[in-house]
């Protein structure tokens, strides 16, 4: 019976002692010390530490960032539906080939004039198979205010093959 009292006094004199090897050198996880907070040294007011800067090299071409989509095959459906705010201008196509991705309403500024919005619907085509008209229809959209709304009467979506147009 004094075996097992002696271990027991033995280990919680070894406990209580821990709390002062804690914050010494001692202990290993006290090596490196603790960790400190520090405002960053601002470079430049204008820079975004969280976007990455570009390389410079002769090597670096610039992207392109056009767009540069041709006109889709047969606009199928156009719809203008009111939103407050403004409306949802919605088109359908079925495009000449499969695969096509990427698909917008581009406004066209030369056409579009006097209560006349027109636009054309535009996508990236690979030269592909043609299948059947469910696995080419495409729908895209775009949302018009009621300020770019005010004194327009015809609203135009052209295709390569065809032109639909609402009238308010």
């Amino acid at each position: 019976m004094f075996k097992p009292v002696s271990s027991l006094v033995l280990a919680a004199i070894l406990l209580t002692s821990c709390g002062a090897v804690r914050d010494s050198r001692l202990n290993p996880v006290n090596w490196f010390g603790r960790s400190e907070s520090r405002p960053v040294a601002a470079v430049n007011g204008d820079v975004n530490t969280l976007i990455p800067r570009g390389r410079e090299s002769i090597f670096r071409q610039e992207k392109d960032t056009s767009y540069r989509g041709t006109d889709m095959g047969e606009i199928t459906e156009l719809v203008i539906e009111r939103r407050p705010g403004g409306a949802i201008v919605r088109a359908t196509t079925v495009a000449d080939y499969q695969g096509a991705f990427d698909v917008k309403l581009v406004k066209i500024d030369a056409e579009s004039g006097q209560g006349t919005l027109t636009y054309a619907f535009r996508g990236l085509q690979p030269r592909a198979a043609t299948g059947p008209a469910q696995s080419r229809t495409h729908t895209a959209a775009i949302w018009l205010t009621d300020n770019e709304l005010l004194d327009v009467r015809l609203i135009q979506v052209k295709g390569r093959h065809n032109v639909r147009s609402v009238r308010r």
